[in-house]
């Protein structure tokens, strides 16, 4: 009886090894994805103060992408995550494969707390840059609506415009 205990123990750590190993690719995974939503937030900057509305279409549709996949793994982790709880609540002493895989978990998951809150801080630089822009140019489309000269028709505006040519001559 006592080998049978010694087999479900060693397929309960190698269960628990996968699933730690899982969620530290995972993390890894979200804090390379949070990189790259960083690297596009200031290249969106740069974009946002040149007024090239063509690039920064093309940067909010990345930033739209990287959104997506970071939720799309966030459902997958958040699960194992909880597996994780469970393991630490029950957890006697890991053996040192398990350690290996759970010591860099808690570090992972603090860097991603702290991409996290650099995401929404450049965000909201980025949102409010956006908006400062936004107000120069419905300051720039007012000053061209007061602007007498652009009122003034031009002296073609009452010619009609001609909709048959005869090409015959």
């Amino acid at each position: 009886g006592d080998a049978k205990k010694q087999e479900i123990g060693k397929e309960e750590l190698k269960q628990r090894v996968a699933l730690l190993r899982r969620f530290r690719e995972l993390l890894q995974d979200q804090r390379k994805r949070f990189g790259e939503y960083l690297d596009v937030l200031d290249r969106q900057k740069a974009v946002i103060e040149s007024g090239d509305t063509d690039s920064l279409v093309h940067h909010v549709e990345l930033e739209e992408k990287l959104v997506s996949d970071i939720f799309a793994i966030q459902k997958v982790v958040e699960p194992l995550e909880d597996l994780y709880r469970d393991i630490q609540r029950v957890s006697v002493s890991p053996a040192s494969a398990a350690r290996t895989e759970e010591a860099e978990i808690p570090a992972l998951k603090n860097t991603l707390e702290d991409l996290k809150a650099e995401v929404v801080r450049r965000s909201e630089r980025n949102r409010a840059l956006l908006g400062e822009h936004l107000e120069m140019l419905r300051q720039e489309i007012r000053a061209l609506r007061n602007n007498p000269f652009a009122s003034k028709k031009s002296i073609y505006a009452g010619a009609e415009t001609p909709s048959l040519i005869d090409i015959k001559g």
